[in-house]
């Protein structure tokens, strides 16, 4: 079997529940690590939506149940020890990912790997909080997982060429296209989709025209599956802002947040998870 037979998976929010489903669906079992017992009841919740979803579409001939039980939500980051691969998914912050990446290192084995599934922070940054950075790697996931088909694995200077190979086969084992980058602000998909984004943005600041016509131009015109601004809306305001943030401080003016961003956040509309944002979101 091309994966380890434990993943550990710490943060079991949308990103990370989209995470452990797609390594159930692959066969592995998987621990999925929150913060407290609320958090951790929101998780299993999330994990028994997405796998319910994906029996009902026919993505797999197990049952859910088949599923759920190679899989556990758990509070204690000890409960990590069996796993082969450890992927963190917790909010895009730089302090936050280095403390969980530095305790889940201290409870795994000496030969288990370690992922972040960052979008845009630096994996090298990450890396020289743990003691053996050589088998860390960023293992980018794109929201929603379960449809989506890339996962950008990002080589930091120490990662070892071994686990790239592995990573690749990972993300092959789940159905999924890998594109490998080396550590930059943004890697590849962040920074070229978050400057689209935030020109759409303006666009609709400056009535260029309206988000569905925004949108309908990407779409139609240059056959993206989806528009920018409808992708920010899933994305989460919040999160784009806050991507956008970090590339205006490491790349420059290029990547300037729009005023209208900053009052759609301030607001409260983040997209589909507040049920507003550049479009209006009935669940």
């Amino acid at each position: 079997m091309t994966l380890p037979r434990t993943i550990g998976v710490v943060g079991g929010g949308r990103m990370g529940a989209g995470i452990a489903h797609a390594f159930l669906l692959a066969g592995a079992h998987v621990v999925v690590v929150e913060r407290d017992a609320e958090a951790a009841a929101r998780a299993r919740a999330a994990l028994e939506r997405v796998v319910t979803a994906s029996v009902e579409r026919g993505s797999t001939p197990r049952t859910a149940a088949e599923l759920l039980e190679r899989a556990s939500v758990t509070t204690a980051v000890a409960d990590l020890g069996p796993a082969g691969l450890v992927v963190e998914a917790v909010p895009e912050d730089l302090a936050t990912k280095a403390d969980v990446l530095a305790r889940v290192e201290r409870v795994v084995s000496p030969v288990t790997w370690l992922a972040s599934n960052t979008s845009s922070l630096s994996v090298d940054v990450l890396a020289g909080h743990l003691e053996r950075p050589e088998r860390f790697v960023g293992l980018h996931f794109f929201n929603p997982v379960p449809s989506s088909a890339l996962v950008e694995i990002v080589r930091g200077t120490d990662t070892v060429p071994v686990l790239v190979e592995e990573a690749a086969a990972w993300v092959a084992a789940l159905g999924k296209t890998s594109i490998v980058v080396s550590d930059s602000p943004g890697f590849a998909s962040s920074r070229l989709g978050v400057v689209i984004a935030l020109e759409a943005i303006r666009m609709v600041e400056e009535g260029v025209a309206t988000p569905d016509d925004i949108d309908a131009a990407m779409v139609r015109g240059y056959r993206f599956p989806v528009g920018p601004l409808r992708l920010t809306d899933l994305v989460g305001l919040d999160v784009r802002l806050g991507i956008a943030e970090h590339l205006e401080r490491e790349l420059g003016e290029r990547f300037a947040v729009p005023p209208l961003l900053r009052e759609m956040v301030a607001q409260g509309h983040l997209g589909r998870k507040t049920g507003q944002g550049f479009f209006t979101w009935d669940e």
